[in-house]
């Protein structure tokens, strides 16, 4: 099968609804799956048939999916106060694996009570707070990177 094959294989399932068209041969196989036409735009993967091992390409579906309606949780985040990152960097609750997180959920902090660690170029830097109050959720997952000004924590000033 050459490149101008697949190609007409993939705007005949794009036009058709068909949501996936598997074929294979005794040298290839190859598998066409339509998704919605964002996700699609965003990666369109193609490997190259090699023997006894598939090829996968993604095309865009001929009409996405009409978009289901969400309803944004209604949450009353306004009366917390948002610690935000300082900087950009990889997020730690805990300063090593085998030590309890600073903070947890329930904590009470005052103005300088250390809250977290962010790693930025092999340095760990201690984050404290500059607010008193109640941590009431935490909004980053241990090791994992964040940005500049990213909120961490919303903490209960009351």
């Amino acid at each position: 099968m050459n490149l101008n094959e697949i190609q007409d294989l993939i705007k005949f399932v794009s036009k058709s609804g068909v949501s996936e068209v598997e074929i294979e041969r005794k040298d290839f196989k190859i598998i066409i799956k339509a998704e919605s036409k964002v996700k699609a735009e965003q990666q369109i993967i193609y490997q190259a048939a090699a023997p006894q091992a598939p090829a996968q390409i993604a095309a865009p579906a001929a009409a996405p999916a009409a978009p289901v309606a969400e309803t944004p949780a209604v949450s009353d985040d306004s009366k917390y106060i948002t610690v935000k990152s300082p900087m950009i960097g990889t997020f730690y609750r805990s300063s090593s694996p085998d030590k309890d997180a600073f903070v947890s959920v329930g904590s009470t902090i005052q103005k300088g009570t250390p809250v977290c660690i962010i790693e930025a170029m092999k340095l760990f830097n201690e984050i404290e707070s500059e607010v008193a109050g109640k941590i009431v959720k935490v909004l980053v997952d241990d090791a994992s990177p964040v940005e500049y000004d990213q909120p961490l924590f919303l903490v209960d000033p009351a």
